[in-house]
């Protein structure tokens, strides 16, 4: 992950900047789980940043998986509610392929945090 996020730091071939931001953040959780003292606080970056990267390129799809990303930790952290709106509020934005796995994923989650 180092590795791709240097590249796109050495070429600026950002497209897959906010994915590999977000997917960071999933593999410092993981890592997390099998050693605890590494903070969820780095993944929270990650993902702020993979946020942030995402609504800089207007990539909604990409916001919204960082979003449920950042929102599966909130929610394991108990701050439900901020989980919700920041949700509720990019699954708003689309009006159409409510078909697709990510946008099922997100009406799933915004309905385990109601």
């Amino acid at each position: 992950m180092a590795e791709a996020l240097e590249f796109v730091e050495r070429t600026e071939e950002r497209l897959h900047e906010a994915e590999l931001y977000r997917l960071k953040g999933e593999l410092t959780l993981q890592s997390e789980s099998q050693s605890p003292e590494s903070p969820p606080r780095e993944a929270e970056a990650c993902f702020q940043k993979a946020i942030a990267v995402a609504r800089h390129q207007s990539a909604k799809s990409l916001e919204l998986r960082a979003i449920m990303s950042l929102s599966r930790l909130w929610q394991q952290q108990g701050k439900k509610d901020e989980a919700r709106l920041m949700l509720a509020d990019i699954y708003g934005w689309f009006t159409e392929g409510f078909d697709t796995k990510d946008l099922q994923e997100a009406k799933s989650l915004l309905e385990e945090l109601s």
